[in-house]
């Protein structure tokens, strides 16, 4: 299968097909701008390297590479429904999107970047469409089409799992004034009033009703991820913690201390309902950005919010 992959759609010194040391067929792409690895199964993004960076997603080191089941780390895709299925407590979490196997559609170079086109058709139900654009940033495009005769409702995400030093230690921007489902205080909404989230144990937030931009400041790496999208109006931000990391048996010891989730998203109060015949498109891009930790700092600290909550 990968020679004919490679046949029809590998790029020369910059993209080819091949099985891993688990018979799992990827992408595998290489560039002067990035290092990427795409699954086929669940159209998944397991790696994206810009040249000379560490590596932006976070690959659990007891991740599953198994047909039918969902890798830990990287990029799933997330759909049709996020979390458990409400009619349904039997259906595989997450939706089918992300264990099913995806189709090729097209590769090609576009300028300094690698273009990937993947597609995954449910008759009866909907078509979807994921272009990924690789190179000095992630760009990831997900198209939805009711190929049904009756409205179709759906949530969306893109699960990602980013690299960090230490969770414990990283500030995420851009949520401040945003209501957010506690997930793990019985689904309470509460409204998010710190300028700079700093997580202190688990945590699993659906921001509902944002198209802000997030930024994720690593202090130790003197880094930032900047995360920002189109057509989608949740995030979700997520950790297991200590505790409950050590009831999942594809993480490994201590490695939730190295990732943070930060997922674009239409889920919860911002699912999707598409007419027959409808489509809807959702698009995430990731880049990275240097930064001074103590002036990232100092900006929280004496920042209006901080400064109101101290004088409280």
């Amino acid at each position: 299968m990968a020679k004919d992959l490679n046949d029809r759609f590998a790029i020369p010194n910059a993209l080819h097909f091949e099985l891993d040391e688990h018979d799992m067929e990827r992408a595998v792409i290489k560039t002067p701008q990035a290092e990427a690895i795409v699954y086929l199964q669940g159209a998944h993004i397991s790696q994206y390297q810009p040249a000379g960076q560490k590596p932006v997603l976070f690959l659990s080191s007891k991740s599953n590479f198994a047909a039918g089941k969902a890798i830990r780390g990287g990029i799933p895709i997330i759909y049709p429904w996020f979390g458990e299925k409400k009619d349904d407590s039997k259906a595989p979490m997450h939706g089918f999107a992300r264990t099913s196997q995806w189709q090729v559609d097209f590769a090609q170079p576009i300028g300094d970047f690698v273009q990937l086109g993947l597609r995954l058709d449910s008759p009866q139900h909907s078509d979807l469409r994921l272009i990924i654009l690789i190179g000095a940033l992630l760009n990831i495009h997900l198209q939805a089409t009711n190929v049904s005769n009756a409205p179709l409702t759906f949530e969306e995400a893109f699960h990602t799992y980013f690299a960090v030093s230490d969770v414990r230690n990283v500030f995420v921007q851009g949520l401040a004034g945003t209501t957010f489902i506690d997930k793990t205080d019985q689904t309470r909404r509460k409204l998010d009033t710190e300028p700079m989230i700093r997580l202190q144990g688990e945590t699993d937030r659906v921001y509902v009703n944002t198209q802000s931009t997030c930024r994720v400041f690593d202090m130790a790496e003197r880094r930032c991820i900047k995360i920002w999208k189109t057509n989608s109006a949740t995030t979700v931000v997520w950790n297991p913690w200590t505790g409950k990391a050590k009831t999942m048996s594809d993480m490994g010891e201590n490695e939730w201390q190295r990732m943070l989730c930060i997922e674009s998203a239409n889920a919860a109060d911002n699912a999707i309902t598409l007419q027959p015949g409808a489509m809807h498109q959702m698009s995430a891009f990731i880049s990275l950005e240097a930064f001074d930790p103590i002036a990232t700092l100092a900006n929280r600290q004496h920042s209006p919010d901080a400064q109101q909550r101290r004088a409280g």
